[in-house]
């Protein structure tokens, strides 16, 4: 990890912790999502390719996300800490701001056409068109996952497959019953969308 990216991380959690500690009051919606900034980006792109792209993505989701990590159903040591603070008025305010950003372009390699075969394999196998919709843009409390960040994939997906996410036993459900080779296609294809 880069040095910079650290800086960034580091103080992303120094906000969170004067956020959640009162020393500071962040009143305006705006002054409330630059707190989010520090990790999830000033133009949408995230600092840590583990971190997702909140720009652009479904409001309710984002809202259902915050609202898990304030009741820990989901777990980050830094999410957990801001989620704390806000209310659920904040939370939907949050929501509502981040969904109507442009999503931003990663700028992310397309999968090639065997992995691209691979992932069209595995979703008719589990379905994950079903709820992602068919051009993986997601609806409502359904993520957008076409374009989000590579490694941020890999993660949620090991994450609902290991237990260690449980906020949606469905995913971790299908992530358990579906191979690491499928899984890695789907990542690298949703990925390069």
């Amino acid at each position: 990890m880069s040095l910079k990216i650290l800086s960034k991380m580091l103080i992303a959690a120094a906000c969170g912790a004067i956020l959640t500690s009162g020393a500071v009051r962040a009143d305006t919606i705006e002054e409330k999502a630059a707190v989010c900034s520090g990790c999830h980006g000033e133009k949408g792109v995230p600092v840590n390719a583990v971190t997702p792209i909140i720009w652009g993505q479904m409001e309710g989701y984002l809202y259902l996300e915050l609202r898990d990590f304030k009741k820990g159903a989901r777990k980050n040591e830094i999410m957990s800490g801001i989620a704390s603070s806000l209310e659920r008025d904040d939370m939907l305010a949050l929501a509502a701001y981040f969904a109507a950003k442009p999503w931003p372009n990663l700028n992310q390699p397309s999968a090639s056409d065997a992995v691209t075969k691979q992932a069209a394999t595995a979703n008719g196998s589990i379905g994950c068109t079903g709820c992602h919709l068919d051009k993986y843009q997601g609806t409502g409390s359904v993520p957008r996952l076409a374009g989000q960040n590579h490694d941020y994939l890999a993660k949620t997906l090991a994450d609902f497959r290991s237990g260690e996410r449980g906020n949606n036993p469905g995913m971790s459900s299908l992530a358990s019953a579906t191979s690491e080779s499928d899984l890695a296609a789907l990542e690298t294809y949703l990925a390069g969308m």
